[in-house]
């Protein structure tokens, strides 16, 4: 409807404008064929033959006198203008060529005694429209000179027909467009809106059925077009999502597993030892009692890990961001690192780095990767740390890590086959990739630069290395 009124009033517009134009340019033409009219002369190539109070009577005596007198030559012009002269006390004159008499106006006589030519819209006596010239003479009529105003008038009945007849063609093609625009503007609107229309169907569908993932197709690049892009690509990152979170929930649940049974079996274990009234040699109750803190140990460190990535990628306004050091983060989780192997030696060197950002998740990042470090290192090996312009590497001697199994090192739960049998739930590097993620840098792990033994993780983090003001 909006379409069709848009359209209904350009075309009415359009029309009106084509209207005026034409009826403009048929008038010019009607004033341009009364310039051209010949003057009126009295002589022997004109004679006035009556003239009378008024044109009604005046074109009679013309008539009448022209009937009776056979040498005058009738319509030397073709009857094509038609002329007649009005003095300043109303008397009207008819020259022989005239046959119609005009309908004078008292604004005629404006133009006396000036050299103007105007034209206005007139009529004959008889009522048929006509386009009138006026403009000042001097003629002496009948041995008397005077001034009269010469009218010299065209009919424009054939100009208004054809006006008219153009006003209901001009109608008839707005109504015929504007029939067509409303058909065609509901055509188009639908055709246009389809992509809605699925949208709405597939919103309805996942709001009905909870099925994520649901994609309508794409045609064109405009904006509806856009929104089934946007639309697509929101619901398969919802379809990631779930499918992140079922993954996890099942990893989380399989690395739970074993501590938990093993925890289970050591406390059935127990129970029965006491129920049968049998009691566990004291070393083997130690070792039992040993066992099961480990496992405590281990279930505490996996539960924080999880914790640690539920949270959103993307850090919300609130969390605890502020400028840190990343020099003296380093340096802390190098001496934590210390503690967990005693036997190894750390080569450090750090310079000054400030970095936004949560400095307890940066600190834990950090601290992961230089376990993993000390983990893989062999007995008396070397743990190289350096911080220099915002890249801090960690470097171990160990075995390193084989090329085909660098693209799964960040994934949750991922563990190498050849060290599943060391402690670990394999989320310590899906930590630190989040966590440098959420700080804006990089992270990356491969094999050593100098191509030597051992794996080098880099975190690239954008800071600068004086404290902010």
């Amino acid at each position: 409807m909006l379409t069709a009124a848009a359209v209904a009033v350009a075309i009415a517009l359009s029309a009106l404008a084509c209207w005026f134009l034409v009826r403009d340019r048929l008038y010019d033409q009607v004033r341009n064929s009364l310039r051209g009219a010949p003057p009126v002369l009295v002589g022997p190539q004109q004679r006035f033959i009556a003239c009378a109070d008024n044109a009604r009577t005046a074109l009679e005596r013309a008539v009448a006198a022209t009937a009776a007198d056979p040498d005058i030559r009738r319509n030397p012009q073709g009857n094509r203008w038609d002329v007649q002269l009005v003095a300043a006390d109303g008397s009207v004159c008819f020259p022989l060529s005239s046959e119609r008499a005009i309908k004078s106006s008292p604004s005629d006589l404006s133009v006396l005694g000036t050299h103007d030519t105007t034209f206005r819209d007139g009529e004959y006596l008889d009522g048929s429209p006509a386009m009138v010239r006026r403009s000042a003479v001097n003629l002496t009529v009948d041995g008397v000179n005077r001034q009269y105003v010469q009218l010299v008038a065209e009919g424009v009945t054939d100009v208004q027909e054809s006006l008219r007849e153009l006003a209901f063609v001009l109608l008839g093609v707005a109504a015929v467009g504007v029939v067509g625009a409303g058909f065609t503007g509901r055509i188009v609107a639908r055709s246009a809106l389809k992509p809605v229309d699925q949208l709405t169907d597939a919103v309805e569908h996942i709001a009905r059925t909870e099925e994520v993932g649901t994609t309508i197709p794409v045609n064109g690049s405009d904006e509806i077009a856009r929104l089934s892009t946007s639309f697509n690509s929101m619901s398969t990152a919802l379809l990631n999502s779930r499918e992140r979170q079922t993954r996890l929930i099942a990893d989380a649940g399989h690395e739970l597993r074993t501590p938990l049974t093993s925890l289970r079996t050591n406390v059935d274990l127990l129970i029965r030892s006491d129920d049968t009234g049998r009691p566990l040699p004291p070393a083997t109750r130690s070792k039992l009692l040993g066992n099961m803190k480990a496992q405590m140990q281990e279930l505490t460190l996996l539960i924080g890990d999880l914790l640690q990535l539920s949270r959103p990628d993307s850090p919300k306004p609130g969390q605890n961001l502020a400028v840190v050091a990343l020099h003296e983060i380093a340096g802390r989780a190098v001496e934590r690192a210390r503690l967990r192997g005693p036997g190894l030696a750390f080569d450090v060197s750090v310079h000054p780095w400030y970095v936004h950002g949560d400095a307890a998740a940066l600190e834990r990042a950090v601290i992961n990767l230089l376990d993993n470090a000390v983990k893989y290192s062999p007995p008396g090996g070397t743990v190289d740390v350096a911080l220099t312009g915002g890249r801090l590497t960690v470097r171990d001697h160990g075995p390193g890590i084989p090329q085909d199994e660098l693209p799964y090192v960040f994934d949750r739960f991922w563990r190498s086959p050849s060290s599943r049998q060391l402690p670990g739930s394999g989320l310590g590097l899906s930590i630190v990739a989040q966590t440098v993620r959420d700080t804006g840098g990089e992270v990356t792990l491969g094999p050593a630069a100098d191509g030597g033994p051992g794996a080098l993780a880099t975190l690239q983090l954008p800071g600068q290395p004086t404290p902010p003001q």
